[in-house]
């Protein structure tokens, strides 16, 4: 996948979440992610969250790196996991 295609993709997926992509750029030095699997036959999977809990992501299985053959493939097919660590609260 180009970084052209990636591009439309984010943007897609957040007009359908009524997000704007600067919502997002203003919210990136806050967040802590990681990307990988489980085991070699589980989805990939994106963990997001604050920075502020980053001991929480020390509380989950360890993620084996993915590739990026990996990452592409289940971008492609829709099996891409998406995993939020922590809570949010309304303000």
């Amino acid at each position: 996948m180009s970084e052209a295609e990636l591009k439309r993709t984010l943007l897609s997926a957040l007009d359908e979440h009524g997000l704007a992509e600067d919502t997002i750029d203003g919210l990136a030095s806050q967040l802590l992610w990681r990307v990988g699997r489980v085991s070699d036959d589980a989805p990939v999977t994106v963990r997001v969250g604050f920075a502020s809990g980053a001991s929480l992501f020390a509380d989950l299985p360890r993620l084996r790196g993915a590739s990026d053959a990996e990452i592409e493939a289940a971008l492609s097919d829709g099996t891409l996991r998406v995993e939020w660590v922590g809570t949010l609260s309304a303000k």
